[in-house]
């Protein structure tokens, strides 16, 4: 393999001649072997960094303070990143030292060696273009990477939102499916009153739906930034004007509307909007988790449990027990909410550890951000293709489940009363007899044709009351 030599001010470092990362890349690829997991796993990060310079490159050659052929060589450079290019080149661990500072030089060294070769010259010819004093003009990696993971969050969150949005969309579907499915509603896992299958779908789809709301009020607190703010907040090497200008380009390139924070010096230090975005995380998982754990015990069986409805049979469920198939899908999106429970942890412990001017601890967030979001985009596309678009339900099991309820004795109680409700539900349940054989037959509480207009299907699933 041929190597070209870099320097910087720490020693010599040979570079791989093909690599467009340079030697402070390769420092922090050789200092942090903690996930196993290169940036370049997210290519929203990425390209959210390709737009952040080239936002910069534009404010900087706007006002003078950088030469336009090395500004536009730079703006050429991080429009190939934009379009998905060189992700390989992005090789620094998600958890790092130094606030990011690795995984901004990453970007500098890709785009300086990509400019280089735009204009002629050799990888690693600093002297022209220079990923410090060319392509970080006027920046910190205290203002560049959370710039860039705030924009990164916001293209990452716009998919993942969809996915919730198919699966709010699969949840109605059924519900509609199933609005004519009557089943027996439970409260402390006991009989309660009557409902239609397809009410519960609904809810479900409901609730969902609600997070998308919650999810897009978080991503819009995302599009303050404190691009220009420099080091700790106070502009320190960057032209007046840069800070308004450079947001006014990121917001044109990328069509979010971003401002810049009022408060730089806030700005900077601060990193609740993403224990706020976590805490919505959690909780979308958190609804999900409950969600799966009632299709779950609505499918058990078959023959010895609630056996409702039917999961699509995705694989054999024992080595041991033949013919046994398990609800593997609502399992693993148990299980995504559980890890996204555990991240939320994470990055509440780490918004909590910064200290004085900047939180040090923000790889760790994105890292524990990203991987939230990924992991629940995943499991719910996997919840609606493999599982809830293909329930279906044992409608005649529900109905019989539910007219040999005693739970439905709570429909007579305007008619007869709480107490005598109260003893017909005891003899019922001492005797085993129905509740029609008690009320209707045996102590002709109510007529046949009242007992029907009761427990007719729309007064089961929609009561009216009749005193």
């Amino acid at each position: 393999m041929a190597f070209r030599i870099e320097k910087d001010f720490l020693g010599e470092k040979q570079i791989p001649e093909d690599a467009y990362y340079g030697i402070q890349t390769l420092r922090g690829k050789e200092n942090f072997h903690i996930t196993g997991m290169p940036v370049s796993r997210e290519p929203y990060f990425v390209k959210a960094f390709g737009y952040v310079k080239k936002a910069a490159a534009m404010a900087n050659r706007d006002l003078g303070v950088l030469d336009p052929k090395i500004a536009d060589a730079i703006i050429r450079a991080c429009d190939r990143l934009i379009a998905g290019e060189l992700l390989e080149q992005f090789v620094t661990d998600f958890i790092q030292g130094g606030a990011g500072t690795s995984t901004n030089m990453n970007a500098n060294e890709v785009i300086a060696n990509l400019a280089l070769e735009s204009l002629g010259h050799k990888r690693g010819e600093y002297q022209h273009v220079n990923p410090n004093d060319h392509v970080n003009f006027g920046q910190s990696t205290n203002d560049v990477y959370p710039t860039a993971f705030h924009l990164g969050l916001i293209l990452r969150l716009e998919s993942y939102m969809e996915a919730l949005r198919q699966l709010r969309d699969a949840f109605f579907a059924k519900g509609r499916e199933f609005e004519k499915v009557l089943k027996m509603g439970r409260t402390h896992l006991q009989d309660a009153v009557p409902m239609s299958l397809g009410a519960e779908f609904q809810g479900w789809g409901t609730t969902i739906g609600e997070e998308v709301h919650r999810i897009g009020e978080v991503r819009k607190m995302l599009q303050s930034v404190n691009l220009g703010a420099t080091a700790i907040g106070t502009t320190v090497t960057a032209a007046p004007g840069y800070p308004e200008l450079a947001t006014k380009h990121l917001s044109a390139i990328t069509g979010i509307e971003f401002t810049l924070a009022p408060d730089l010096i806030e700005a900077t230090s601060d990193t609740g909007d993403y224990v706020l975005l976590s805490g919505v995380l959690k909780h979308t998982s958190t609804k999900l988790t409950k969600i799966c754990n009632d299709i779950r015990m609505l499918a058990s069986g078959p023959r010895c449990g609630f056996n409702e409805i039917n999961l699509p049979q995705m694989q054999p469920g024992s080595s041991i027990m033949p013919g046994k198939v398990n609800p593997v899908i609502p399992e693993v999106v148990n299980q995504t909410g559980f890890l996204v429970i555990g991240l939320d942890l994470t990055v509440t412990l780490a918004a909590s550890a910064g200290q004085l001017q900047l939180n040090v601890m923000e790889p760790v967030i994105t890292f524990a951000l990203f991987s939230s979001i990924t992991a629940m985009e995943r499991a719910v596309t996997s919840l609606r293709v493999n599982c809830v678009q293909g329930i279906t339900a044992n409608a005649e099991r529900t109905r019989d489940m539910v007219l040999n309820s005693l739970g439905i004795v709570t429909l007579l109680k305007p008619s007869l009363g709480y107490k005598q409700c109260a003893e017909i539900a005891r003899e019922g349940h001492e005797t085993g007899k129905s509740l029609h054989q008690i009320v209707v037959t045996e102590r002709k509480l109510l007529t046949q044709q009242k007992w029907e207009e009761i427990f007719s299907f729309e007064n089961l699933i929609s009561p009216k009351f009749e005193p």
